[in-house]
């Protein structure tokens, strides 16, 4: 069983109640010291007060314990009691722990010079060994309880210095960790802008020029090529508007707008753009659709977009003339994505950078829990990935 921890407004009431009931249930049995010719409440009277001391001693520190010594003189005076003595060595315990820091110091004097003066006074009208007795009794009184509370203190205050020490390298590191990010961001923006949206930007000038001049030079036969010239410069300016976009995503270290990530209900955009390019290759495209959509988490979305979007890139650069089919499949806790296109067997088609694209699908696939698989069956590529409808499967 676990152990039940007070508040300190319970550990206040609960040292008064025990004092008290301790003080009381020695006067019953007699076991104190009474001063001749008085009654009991002599005694009772310091202890209670005492005690109420004790349910306020966090809080007004000052005023406590020194309403407490002459509460404790009192006490001594009509007759020593143990758990008043024991009640007061407490209050002196929480003005050091809980009060100003200088209250250490005031009641290091104040204790001191009383044990002197009455070791002294013992010692002048009494004998050596009473003194040493008085000189011990009062340091245990009113010296030792100090002591323990300001070398408590000291150490919560060490612990609470390497606390804030601990605190303020983990706030620099993490200032540390961020400025990189920037710097690290700001790098690859330069590097995108640098390079690739530099070649996207001349692709996309250079395909409206030769557009042009096509226009006015070419016979009806060759409209073909103007058709392929506008799919080049159509897709050359929008993977520009993509790059623009990522390169200020990444240059701010606050995006103040959210990235407007693509959906699949853009599938018929790409369905588009993949038949214009693919027209003069005698390639055709169809997409089907099984169940209800519903809603799914932007990283599933976004994957499941750039599977597609992939896909049908590599159908327009690889396959054969035919059909091209795409089918996406909502289920209860899966989306199934396929993609078939007429495969074309044969050597001599690796470029730099090829199969690129398929080991990006099945990262994109893995990263989420799902799965992912392309090849050949028979005549026909498929394509095919199963991701969950949840992003539950998305590792850090």
């Amino acid at each position: 069983m676990g152990r039940v921890r007070l508040s300190e407004r319970g550990q206040d009431v609960a040292i008064a109640v025990a004092g008290l009931l301790g003080g009381l249930l020695l006067i019953a049995v007699g076991a104190y010291d009474r001063r001749p010719g008085w009654s009991a409440w002599a005694s009772v009277l310091p202890l209670v007060a005492m005690a109420g001391l004790s349910l306020v001693r966090r809080r007004w520190t000052v005023w406590t314990v020194s309403v407490g010594g002459v509460v404790f003189g009192v006490a001594v005076y009509f007759g020593s009691l143990v758990p008043t003595m024991l009640l007061y060595t407490d209050l002196l315990y929480a003005a050091v722990l809980y009060g100003p820091a200088r209250m250490s110091r005031v009641l290091q004097l104040s204790g001191a010079a009383t044990t002197v003066v009455l070791t002294g006074l013992t010692w002048r009208y009494a004998s050596l060994s009473e003194a040493l007795l008085v000189a011990v009794f009062c340091g245990l009184i009113f010296l030792s309880p100090v002591w323990t509370a300001d070398l408590l203190r000291r150490h919560r205050e060490v612990a609470e210095a390497e606390r804030l020490r601990a605190e303020q390298t983990a706030l620099l590191a993490e200032l540390d960790r961020r400025g990189a990010v920037v710097a690290e961001r700001a790098r690859m923006a330069r590097e995108l802008h640098d390079v690739i949206a530099n070649h996207l930007s001349a692709i996309a000038i250079h395909a409206t020029g030769a557009q042009a001049v096509a226009r006015r030079q070419v016979r009806a036969a060759d409209e073909p090529l103007v058709e392929a010239l506008a799919v080049i410069r159509e897709n050359s300016v929008q993977g520009l508007a993509e790059m623009r976009r990522m390169i200020g995503l990444l240059r701010e270290a606050t995006p103040e707008e959210p990235y407007a990530a693509p959906r699949l209900a853009a599938v018929d955009v790409l369905l588009e753009q993949a038949a214009a390019a693919g027209r003069s290759a005698g390639l055709r495209f169809g997409a089907e659709q099984h169940g209800e959509p519903g809603e799914l988490p932007a990283p599933v979305e976004l994957a499941a977009y750039r599977i597609v979007q992939e896909s049908l890139t590599n159908a327009v650069k690889h396959a054969a003339p035919g059909p091209v089919r795409l089918c996406i499949r909502y289920g209860e806790r899966e989306l199934e994505i396929t993609v078939e296109s007429p495969y074309r067997a044969g050597e001599g088609r690796a470029v730099p950078g090829a199969r690129a694209g398929l080991v990006g699908m099945g990262e994109r696939a893995q990263l989420l829990g799902g799965e992912f698989d392309a090849g050949p069956d028979g005549q026909t590529w498929r394509v095919r990935a199963v991701l969950p409808r949840t992003a539950s499967g998305e590792r850090e």
